[in-house]
């Protein structure tokens, strides 16, 4: 009896051994595909992109004379390959750069209070955020960042310089920046911080009451921030609001839209098309507090992206008066792709346009002439005085009497 089953299971024991072996040998020469004959490569790989990729990945690991890791192997190839593209405005993330990135959509930073758009000779800081070790230090919009913890940025990706200034808080980094052909260095301890993406405040200016809101910057839930700001100063007896733009880099498309029902009730807010993605029209959405009353924009070169798209729809829908300098020029839009890593892809998939059809780029993802003010101001940065401030005050609280 005992030895009928033995003869029984010696087969079955058998094939479940030769499925094994069978299934470790395809994972390896799946990982390997150069070691397979070239008619069976061509049968079981015949992506002949993906094979080359594969093939250089297997070759490093296998002989190159010290150990890579793989995965900072991978992270570099992926950011050269976007890098190829030469589009400033597209970006790989990696798993822990995306989580950062994630975290600062939604006014959460760990770093010196910045934000920053690259250029050839490193980071041109957009904006410093109140309060931030960056604000202290008496960094300021339009400085240029060349060199962190003495390390040059000329030449690197936007994403591995900006990476170099984040890190955790308590920490310590050193930037050198130049502003007006001066180099200065400083060394500033790193922070956790928590920025509201929008500042109010109400101005009496030649005995008129006119409401102040400023947006950082378009992250997660801003226009219900703008509009509540809006709200409030109404209700404190604002005659107009002067809605200030300056130093914004955008963020998010669709809180573009959202921000700009704030002030228009209806209508063409922004039209997009691109390769792959058909022509789509965004209506304003509401609702809008004050959808008549006097209102002006204030914005400077680095207005861009979703804060262009905002001022483009106030401008073209005559809902207000523009005040400042010509905006940064940005006419393309980017998706958000996540990768099997954790990682992300932010990639440049079409063009936008303002609801008269104007694309503000150069064409592509050149910088543009971006939109030009009705009023032309500018601050000058050797005064404490707000001079295009000034000037947006006056030209509101002329529309006011």
């Amino acid at each position: 009896m005992s030895s009928r089953p033995g003869v029984r299971l010696g087969p079955l024991v058998g094939g479940i051994l030769l499925i094994l072996l069978a299934l470790v040998i395809g994972l390896f020469l799946g990982g390997h595909p150069n070691l397979l004959p070239g008619f069976l490569r061509s049968a079981f790989v015949d992506d002949s992109k993906t094979r080359l990729v594969q093939e250089t990945l297997n070759i490093v690991d296998d002989d190159y004379y010290r150990k890579v890791d793989q995965k900072e192997l991978v992270n570099r190839s992926v950011d050269g390959l976007v890098g190829s593209l030469h589009d400033q405005f597209s970006q790989y993330f990696d798993p822990r750069s995306y989580a950062a990135f994630q975290r600062e959509s939604n006014g959460e930073f760990s770093g010196v209070g910045t934000s920053v758009m690259g250029v050839k000779s490193g980071l041109r800081v957009a904006q410093v955020f109140p309060r931030s070790p960056a604000s202290k230090a008496g960094i300021r919009a339009g400085d240029i960042i060349v060199e962190v913890n003495g390390k040059s940025l000329a030449g690197r990706r936007s994403t591995e310089a900006s990476g170099l200034i984040r890190g955790k808080a308590g920490t310590a980094v050193t930037l050198t920046y130049i502003r007006s052909g001066h180099r200065t260095t400083k060394r500033l301890t790193r922070a956790a911080l928590t920025v509201p993406p929008v500042e109010s405040r109400t101005i009496l200016f030649h005995g008129s009451k006119l409401g102040y809101v400023k947006l950082l910057q378009f992250s997660s839930g801003a226009h219900g921030e703008v509009g509540k700001a809006v709200k409030a100063q109404l209700a404190k007896g604002a005659k107009g609001i002067v809605f200030d733009l300056r130093h914004n880099p955008g963020g998010l498309l669709d809180e573009g839209v959202l921000v700009s029902s704030v002030f228009i009730p209806k209508g063409v807010i922004v039209s997009t098309d691109g390769r792959h993605r058909p022509k789509h029209v965004f209506n304003a959405e509401g609702p809008t507090p004050d959808p008549t009353g006097p209102l002006v924009v204030l914005v400077d070169r680095g207005t861009a992206s979703a804060a262009e798209i905002v001022t483009g729809a106030i401008q073209d829908r005559h809902r207000g008066k523009v005040i400042g300098t010509r905006t940064f020029g940005k006419g393309v839009f980017q998706e958000i792709r996540n990768l099997s890593n954790g990682g992300a892809l932010k990639i440049t998939v079409g063009e936008y346009f303002t609801p008269t059809g104007r694309n503000l780029g150069g064409g592509g993802v050149k910088e543009g002439r971006g939109l030009q003010p009705d009023v032309k101001a500018s601050d000058n940065l050797k005064t404490k005085a707000d001079e295009a401030l000034q000037v947006a005050l006056r030209t509101l609280a002329a529309e006011t009497r």
